[in-house]
């Protein structure tokens, strides 16, 4: 029975995933999407032929999952769902007790249901989750081509799909995988019905389910990436809309509608729930950059010595904290290889940096619409701010970060003189037809 629905649930992905490799392959892009393709895929496939750390947790418990599944079938519903799951000691040495509000648990739920597929095989959980990060990814470069056609086509290329960190660690079996494709692919969705051909209600129709599916997966992976996200997307289909009817032009009105749409979800959203609250935030805060800390003592790290629980504090360390996390690891910090390299992708970014400000002093900041360009450095900045306060452990901030990292190199290689070194590099545009 095993083998049988393993062999089903394979023959539908593939019914599923054959065609659209096909479409891909037929355009002139067919080397970029092949390289691409298998990097993301061949990463996550070693890096999890034998899991390690998290990755090797999370695989474990799934397991235990699919085992329930397996002996509760008429269950299985209520054992994807309920809010509390605990596994006795006969299972290992001590309880395992998960809540519906874990990123963990929910990936280790993911996890049980894809072993289903795979048979409980390591690598072949990996190739999934590979495989849905890099179709995320490539269908937003695909889609800001057709949308943007004044913009670098390679932009996001690079940005989503050959940056170093971002394809090293959004890929195969862990968070970062599932949060970059889930939010890429929902960017693509919202840029796509925004800034694309006008849309029949049927369109509409079609276009919001999967889009409310990718919002919720990308907010059980992490909520504090997914609420600024989400926030900035609203507001720059707003924009647009209005945009498109005439009612905003000037970037000034544009700027205000975008800051009364996320000034009003800042007041909203803890009106409808304590846990966005400023006190319940400040709190959460401190506890997981004091957790941080005290498990980084002997590792690459850096401090907050005066940092406290209130929003005053925390409002003043936040240039600091944004800093930090676009800057470290520095060179010379540590040179262990993970650490240098990383040190080198600094260096690279802060060029890129430097240049994008040159750019836009000399008035050639690239074609980008405005409101998404100012909507997208909101979130970079928020984002930033977030990781850099709660991610002292360098190590660790150089993989959370790889959810912010394209965006933000997006933002970075639109203007004229990036676009130029682009095209130099082959990565002119092509037919995505």
């Amino acid at each position: 029975m095993k083998v049988v629905l393993a062999i089903l649930l394979n023959v539908g992905l593939l019914v599923l995933l054959l065609p659209w490799l096909r479409r891909q392959w037929s355009g002139t892009w067919r080397g970029v999407f092949g390289l691409s393709l298998g990097l993301r895929v061949l990463v996550g496939a070693v890096r999890n032929w034998h899991p390690q750390a998290d990755a090797a947790f999370m695989s474990f418990v799934g397991r235990l999952v699919t085992d329930k599944i397996w002996q509760h079938p008429t269950q299985t519903w209520d054992i994807l769902t309920r809010a509390v799951t605990v596994f006795p000691k006969g299972h290992a040495s001590y309880d395992f007790v998960f809540r519906n509000t874990s990123n963990t648990w929910i990936l280790i739920k993911v996890l049980a249901v894809l072993n289903l597929a795979s048979l409980e095989i390591d690598w072949l959980n990996a190739l999934y989750l590979s495989l849905f990060a890099f179709v995320g990814c490539w269908v937003l470069a695909r889609t800001l081509v057709n949308v943007f056609p004044d913009t670098p086509a390679g932009a996001g290329l690079v940005a989503f799909l050959f940056w170093p960190s971002v394809w090293f660690w959004a890929t195969g079996i862990s968070k970062e995988a599932v949060l970059l494709g889930s939010g890429a692919w929902l960017t693509a969705r919202v840029m796509d019905i925004c800034f694309g051909p006008t849309r029949s209600g049927w369109a509409w129709a079609a276009w919001l389910p999967g889009t409310v599916v990718l919002a919720l997966v990308h907010f059980g992976m992490r909520y504090f990436f997914a609420v600024p996200l989400i926030g900035v997307l609203v507001g720059v289909a707003i924009v647009q809309a209005l945009w498109r009817s005439g009612v905003v032009r000037q970037h000034g009105v544009q700027a205000l509608v975008l800051a009364t749409v996320l000034g009003s979800g800042v007041w909203l959203v803890p009106q409808l729930s304590t846990a966005f609250s400023l006190n319940k935030f400040t709190n959460q805060v401190m506890k997981v950059y004091s957790f941080d800390v005290a498990h980084s003592i002997g590792r690459p790290h850096f401090e907050y010595p005066n940092l406290r629980p209130t929003g005053t504090s925390i409002a003043a360390h936040a240039p600091l904290a944004a800093a930090n996390a676009l800057t470290r690891p520095w060179l010379g910090e540590s040179w262990q290889p993970l650490y240098v390299a990383a040190a080198l992708e600094n260096v690279a970014l802060l060029v890129l940096l430097a240049l994008a400000g040159w750019a836009v002093v000399r008035g050639r900041p690239g074609r980008l619409p405005f409101g998404l360009t100012l909507g997208l450095i909101i979130f970079c900045l928020v984002l930033a701010f977030l990781i850099g306060l709660t991610t002292p452990n360098l190590g660790s901030l150089n993989r959370y970060r790889s959810g912010l990292l394209p965006y933000l190199l997006l933002l970075l290689l639109q203007n004229d003189y990036a676009a130029a070194v682009l095209r130099r590099l082959g990565l002119e545009r092509g037919s995505w037809r």
